[in-house]
């Protein structure tokens, strides 16, 4: 049975095998973007036992936040990053979490540490912002996962490369050609969560050495699953 008294020592015991706790504990998570998808995200880094995790965003939490991201009534009017943030060290209380309430900036990459393996999550709801974030962060991560969703449709796209890589790119089509509705007009938790679960998958497949899915997209009403090795241009 588990000891009470030693619960760092035990909370990753079953999961060893699949999230290789050697290569994650040098590894730092940038969650850029706490709403529907990047709450999750966070959480389920945190429960995982990311050591070290940025959270950006500069949002605060409304009322139409509660039921698709999964906010507490009393978060309402907090901000998004300090009741993550707080929600990620009830979880794992050994956690670094560095909460930033602000928007991404090509100088947000600039500040982050660099001896440690850093990993971004792109949970933003903008092409525009997309290509700020992939521009900035590229030459510093070494992995980058990207998570979409629209209603029960989800993609998620992962470059284990970011500095060589030529594919992703051509998944940053112009804002004329983006989805006329934010990703947030329509969307649900649970969508949300099989989202984020999605891209702590493409992570723990990073950590044993295997090759990640770069291009991959799930239609939940259709119980549709396509998966690429190579993103789609």
């Amino acid at each position: 049975m588990p000891n009470p008294s030693m619960p760092s020592l035990e909370r990753d015991s079953r999961q060893r095998d699949i999230v290789p706790p050697e290569r994650l504990a040098n590894c730092h998570a940038l969650v850029i973007g706490v709403g529907a998808i990047g709450r999750q995200l966070a959480l389920q880094l945190a429960a995982v036992g990311v050591p070290r995790l940025t959270l950006i965003d500069h949002d605060d939490v409304r009322v139409e936040n509660l039921a698709p991201q999964g906010y507490l009534v009393e978060d309402l009017q907090a901000l998004k990053v300090e009741a993550t943030a707080a929600l990620c060290r009830r979880i794992n209380p050994e956690i670094q979490v560095i909460p930033q309430a602000e928007r991404f900036k090509r100088s947000s990459a600039r500040d982050l540490p660099f001896d440690q393996r850093l990993i971004v999550f792109a949970c933003v709801d903008s092409i525009v912002t997309r290509r700020l974030v992939w521009e900035a962060v590229r030459q510093r991560a070494v992995l980058f996962i990207d998570g979409r969703m629209s209603g029960e449709t989800i993609r998620v796209l992962a470059v284990d490369s970011p500095a060589t890589d030529r594919h992703y790119p051509h998944t940053l089509f112009s804002a004329e050609e983006a989805y006329a509705g934010a990703c947030t007009a329509r969307s649900t938790i649970y969508t949300a969560s099989i989202a984020a679960g999605l891209m702590v998958g493409q992570m723990t497949k990073w950590l044993r050495g295997l090759p990640v899915d770069a291009d991959l997209m799930l239609n939940l009403l259709a119980a549709e699953l396509t998966v690429s090795t190579v993103a789609t241009t």
